[in-house]
């Protein structure tokens, strides 16, 4: 029989929610086995993610990989202080409070949330690059315990290193092996303190957070012309870490800026069900920004973030929630137009699954592009280095210099993306979805999607081993082939999974790195119904390899 499941777009019942006492008991109950390849340590796109009710997120996980950090950081002489935020879901504060344990105890001086609040994503990024900049010794790290736009039962662990962005795959692998090692030995070499003398370490300082990031927001994005415009700014932050943020940065900016839900719930029993009767915080997704949606009449412009706030989504009034793909085309095609004072010869960064007509508006603007495999680490140094000058995904994730051309976060920024949008309204009189309409008309219009289905682990590993040699498609849907690719065009890393290209179509297939599915996308310039037939193409190969 199948689990019951609620509709998407709609409420979940109660009895369908998570057992919130249930799911901590077994974050300390519950021992994994590390010899299980699903109850090791395992780093995918984005830090460590699994459930304590499936022993992939318990307190010896978190014990593990804190440790395992400390010993990176003395490996790498990193002595400056460690940025440590959490987000909203039930596992996080658990696991805050396991990683506090092992980091006083090797002595780390530990900056938290002065008020004991939610930190987001970028605001530790932008902690990081703010104590380090023009430092060469004592170098800040940090830590985000947070699943991002995951379930209410799953919780996540991610290390951001000195450059403020997420750590790279030979950290995360150095931390991965030692992390399983400790586990291996049932946390033998773990140093600890007992709660009680971890929260009164010397070692451990209360930080503002939220002043700092809020009162240099202006850097990133011109408020004043916000301000100035009286536009009607709506936000929703899905219940996640951004809720305290947006009312300090209405009255610091002096923004008509309504947040129309400041519900903390660890259930999150005010999501609609996402497209699988799931709860997802995903702020691209139609299911989940249900409500804000529901409400863009009000509104200028709207936009929601997901639980640790590095994802936007932009709701306009006659588009409705914008695809992400068609939000980063006009963020691009807006800034290499505005941003004076970006260096020129600034590249722009997309993965590998993000739309092309980036491509068409990055060459038109005399830009190069740089295309990576999906992970916002492969942006972090040209980010630092201003050798780009933005960077997006099509999850709705992104980061931009500021306006004077330094470095803002290397990591994604779901709080400046969607203030962007206002200032992009307040400066040309029109909404994304009005000047998204503008570029399809000098550009053409694609229709794209991406589609998730399950997947086991056996298939997804498949799916990873995929190389180019292994397709042999000629056309897509009538239309020549022109590439087959598993390495990013960018930078020559393996893209996880496969992309075929022709002259006005693509797909790409790869695993998901953090629950159990796969991710198809597909984009034509040729129109939904080519589209629907470039899917069909892709589906009966994929079809074969998950067979197989």
């Amino acid at each position: 029989m199948s689990e019951p499941k609620a509709e998407p777009g709609k409420l979940v019942p109660s009895e369908l929610l998570v057992d919130v006492s249930r799911l901590v008991t077994a974050y300390y109950s519950e021992e994994p086995d590390p010899s299980v390849p699903g109850e090791r340590v395992a780093f995918g796109t984005s830090g460590h993610r699994g459930s304590a009710l499936r022993r992939s997120f318990n307190e010896a996980h978190i014990a593990a990989i804190s440790q395992a950090i400390c010993d990176y950081r003395k490996s790498k002489g990193i002595t400056g202080p460690l940025f440590l935020g959490r987000d909203p879901h039930a596992l996080s504060y658990p696991a805050f409070v396991t990683a506090l344990e092992v980091l006083t105890a090797n002595d780390v001086a530990v900056m938290v949330d002065r008020d004991d609040g939610y930190t987001p994503t970028p605001v530790i990024s932008h902690a990081i690059l703010r104590f380090n900049r023009g430092r060469k010794e004592r170098l800040a790290d940090g830590i985000v315990i947070t699943p991002s736009h995951n379930p209410p039962e799953d919780g996540g662990f991610k290390y951001n290193e000195p450059h403020g962005g997420p750590a790279d795959t030979s950290a995360t692998r150095w931390i991965e092996q030692r992390a399983n090692e400790l586990l291996g030995s049932r946390l033998r070499d773990v140093r600890r303190l007992p709660w009680e003398r971890a929260r009164n370490a010397n070692c451990l300082h209360r930080f503002d957070y939220v002043g700092g990031y809020v009162r240099t927001l202006h850097e990133v994005v011109d408020l004043a012309v916000v301000s100035r415009s009286g536009l009607k700014i709506g936000v929703d932050p899905l219940g996640g870490a951004a809720v305290a943020y947006w009312p300090r940065i209405a009255e610091e900016y002096r923004l008509d800026l309504e947040v129309v839900n400041q519900t903390i719930d660890p259930t999150f029993r005010f999501m609609p069900a996402d497209w699988d009767g799931r709860i997802r915080m995903d702020c691209s997704s139609p299911f989940a920004m249900r409500a804000l949606v529901d409400l863009r009449q009000r509104f200028d412009v709207a936009f929601g973030n997901d639980t640790d706030a590095d994802r936007h989504g932009i709701v306009t009034r006659a588009s409705g929630l914008l695809n992400p793909n068609h939000y980063l085309t006009v963020a691009v095609w807006y800034l290499l137009e505005r941003r004076e004072q970006w260096p020129r010869e600034g590249q722009v960064g997309k993965t590998v699954v993000t739309t092309q007509l980036l491509d068409r508006v990055v060459a038109a603007r005399r830009r190069k592009l740089f295309e990576v495999p999906v992970g916002f680490k492969w942006f972090v140094n040209g980010l630092v280095a201003g050798e780009l000058v933005f960077a997006g995904e099509e999850s709705a994730g992104a980061s931009l210099l500021c306006r004077d051309g330094s470095v803002w976060t290397t990591d994604k920024d779901g709080i400046a993306l969607g203030l962007l949008a206002a200032e992009i309204h307040a400066v040309l009189g029109a909404d994304p979805g009005q000047v998204y309409a503008k570029i399809t008309s000098q550009f053409g219009d694609p229709a794209y999607e991406r589609i998730d289905a399950p997947a086991s682990r056996e298939q997804k590993a498949a799916l990873a081993r995929l190389s180019a040699a292994d397709v042999r498609i000629s056309d897509l849907a009538g239309v020549p082939v022109t590439a087959v690719l598993d390495k990013a065009p960018g930078n020559g890393a393996p893209i996880g999974g496969i992309k075929v290209v022709a002259t006005e179509a693509w797909f790409a297939a790869r695993p998901s790195g953090t629950e159990d599915v796969y991710k198809l996308y597909a984009e034509s310039f040729r129109g939904r119904e080519h589209l629907r037939q470039v899917q069909a193409v892709a589906r009966e190969f994929l079809s074969r390899v998950l067979a197989a």
